[in-house]
């Protein structure tokens, strides 16, 4: 129940958490419900027919298709700078409404992870960084040793985290927050599920939990290749250490017509520059 199911094939009984629930804390467009006015990022929820209107080409927006008619859909992301043409991402043709969210210029972007025990009790898990590329979308994280959250963020982290846990959430969750150039702290995303950030944590966790406190990055790799093709050239790199592949997933194993193949992967070691170097290796020997 990491994402909203059909109750016909899972009635609410049956899970730890209900659809509606999950659909709810997961619906980008309720963030003020749970997230204190002064971390809150200016945003506006929009149909499809005032969007035009809410998207001035001179001036630079986000576009989150991240409310209750994407659940289904691709919660994707699409940033448009101050002057470039206005070109609408495929979403927009097959959402009724989406978010539009301000501009920020961003120094850290932390993503907060924390987990709702039996107890009801929301607990910190850890703190990672998280890469962004130019276009604004996630490329990885890094784990670690990061920049620490300011105090009076990460307080407010686990009490977003409690107030979702005080309506009957359990499970783990990442809360995406930022600070900016002129020293803003805001709330972006609230992710009530398991994530690309919580999962390379857990591996650790599990595996090598001596490098939980180590420099480590994750990254995914995207090819065309089969995954059998992709995991025997990563072989040696395996072989060497430092290195744990976290998921993968070919679509020749299922219906989709396209060829290709994923893995995610999270590099770690002792040095961040080494680090950082062979996760930059790797993802150049394929279509990143």
């Amino acid at each position: 129940m990491e994402y909203p199911q059909p109750t016909a094939l899972y009635p609410d009984e049956r899970s730890v958490k209900s659809a509606e629930l999950v659909g709810y804390l997961n619906n980008k467009a309720s963030i003020s419900t749970f997230v204190d006015p002064r971390f809150q990022a200016r945003r506006q929820i929009v149909t499809i027919d005032e969007l035009a209107e809410a998207i001035p080409a001179e001036k630079s927006w986000v576009l989150k298709a991240a409310t209750n008619a994407a659940h289904g859909a691709s919660l994707d992301v699409y940033l448009h700078r101050a002057g470039d043409p206005v070109i609408l991402p495929a979403f927009t043709d097959v959402l009724t409404e989406v978010v539009v969210e301000e501009y920020l210029n961003i120094q850290h972007n932390w993503g907060v992870q924390l987990y709702v025990a039996a107890d009801g009790r929301a607990r910190l898990l850890a703190v990672t960084d998280q890469r962004i590329d130019a276009d604004g979308v996630y490329t990885g994280g890094r784990f670690g040793l990061i920049v620490p959250l300011p105090a009076d963020l990460l307080t407010e982290c686990l009490a977003i985290a409690q107030r979702a846990a005080d309506v009957g959430y359990r499970g783990m969750c990442s809360l995406d927050c930022a600070q900016t150039y002129d020293g803003e702290l805001v709330m972006l995303d609230l992710n009530f599920r398991i994530t690309s950030g919580s999962i390379p944590l857990l591996a650790l966790h599990t595996i090598r939990p001596d490098a939980l406190d180590r420099p480590s990055e994750s990254t995914k790799l995207t090819t065309s290749a089969p995954i059998a093709t992709l995991l025997a050239a990563l072989r040696p790199a395996l072989q060497r250490g430092g290195l744990i592949v976290t998921g993968g997933h070919d679509t020749r194993r299922t219906d989709n017509t396209i060829n290709q193949s994923t893995l995610h992967l999270l590099v770690f070691g002792d040095d961040h520059d080494d680090v950082t170097t062979r996760r930059t290796e790797l993802e150049a020997l394929y279509d990143h």
